[in-house]
C-alpha cells in the first residue's frame, strides 16, 4: 500500500532500526519508545487491522517472533508485554497490523 508508513519501512523507503527480518515479518525499534525496550513486529504483507485477517499462522508468528527477540535480547525471563491495538478505540494509529513488545522496566496495570 503506497501511503502506509510501515509498508514504506519494509520497502526501505523510510529508515528504521531493524531488529529482525525474514520472508514474512519485519521487526524494528519504535521511534516513540515507551520502555527501555520497545519494538514492533509487523507482517510484510499489508493487513490494515486484526479484523482484516484470519491468517492464524501469520498472527501467531508475530507473537513468537517477539518471544524469540526477547530471549535474544535477554529480557524474556524478567518479563515483557505484547500489545496489538485495533481500530480507533483500541488506539491503533498506523493501519498496518503490528505487535508492540515492551520491556526493561516494571509495566503498570491496567495499561490505561
Amino acid at each position: 500500500m503506497s501511503d502506509c508508513i510501515f509498508c514504506s519501512i519494509i520497502n526501505g523507503d523510510i529508515p528504521a532500526e531493524k531488529v529482525y527480518e525474514d520472508e514474512e515479518v519485519f521487526a524494528f525499534n519504535d521511534i516513540a519508545s515507551q520502555a527501555p525496550y520497545h519494538f514492533l513486529v509487523i507482517p510484510k504483507r499489508h493487513i490494515s487491522t486484526l479484523n482484516d485477517t484470519e491468517d492464524e499462522k501469520l498472527i501467531g508468528k508475530l507473537s513468537l517472533t517477539a518471544s524469540r527477540i526477547a530471549k535474544q535480547k535477554g529480557f524474556a525471563e524478567d518479563g515483557y508485554r505484547v500489545v496489538m491495538n485495533t481500530n480507533k478505540d483500541g488506539a491503533q494509529t498506523v493501519f498496518h497490523v503490528h505487535l508492540h513488545c515492551l520491556a526493561g522496566r516494571q509495566l503498570g496495570w491496567p495499561p490505561g
